[in-house]
């Protein structure tokens, strides 16, 4: 894609161009609590979510900190592999999270895409699905905080299948994990104790495995 920095309009390789924004713009070369390839460790203690797959074209990773006594987003850190319109809606939803002291968790799940893009003064219509990646991830992260504080009945689960029903663990889930590189059940067990209490969904789990690690990274 070819950026013309002088302006807010972007070329497309089939030769379309549309009009961003300024807002965009100052979002997209100046992205706000972008977490930079190699720092990943210093936040190991956030609670994190991930969704797409760099072999898909798109992936968002979001990181957050919660305050347990007030529920509050106190910081946000982002990494995404999408287009400009994915950096600059995610920049933004970073901000929104986390000015005036943070939002509440309830007040962060009720963010909408819609809500991104006024902020953003707009997106071009056939760049709206991209603000969607950071709201998804968002989602993601505020489940794995959930898990982490033990709270498996506040587990958002709409959109997909209930593994292991003790601890709310989704397909999604699991995809997830085999993303980020586990591709046994020792060691999707490892990052989400599935099936520890449910061993009933064990062969499930292990087709689900099988069935990821071939998607994304082939046969063996």
């Amino acid at each position: 894609m070819e950026e013309q920095h002088a302006g807010a309009k972007i070329r497309d390789k089939q030769g379309g161009s549309w009009l961003y924004s300024d807002i965009v713009k100052e979002h997209f070369f100046n992205p706000q609590n972008i977490l930079f390839h190699g720092e990943e460790d210093k936040y190991s203690d956030y609670a994190i979510g991930r969704v797409g797959s760099p072999a898909c074209g798109d992936e968002m990773v979001m990181w957050i900190s919660i305050d347990p006594k007030t529920e509050k987003i106190i910081d946000c850190k982002w990494q995404t592999f999408g287009c400009g319109s994915a950096i600059a809606s995610t920049s933004m939803l970073s901000v929104m999270l986390t000015e005036n002291g943070g939002m509440t968790i309830e007040e962060a799940l009720k963010v909408r895409p819609q809500d991104i893009m006024t902020r953003l003064g707009g997106l071009p219509a056939r760049k709206i699905h991209c603000s969607v990646l950071g709201d998804k991830a968002l989602q993601s992260a505020v489940n794995d905080w959930f898990r982490r504080m033990g709270q498996h009945s506040r587990i958002i689960t709409s959109g997909a299948k209930i593994i292991d029903k003790e601890l709310n663990i989704t397909d999604h889930d699991i995809e997830e994990a085999v993303l980020e590189g586990a591709k046994t059940l020792e060691e999707v067990q490892h990052k989400l104790k599935v099936g520890a209490a449910s061993p009933e969904a064990i062969p499930e789990i292990e087709q689900l495995i099988r069935f990821y690690s071939e998607k994304y990274y082939g046969a063996d």
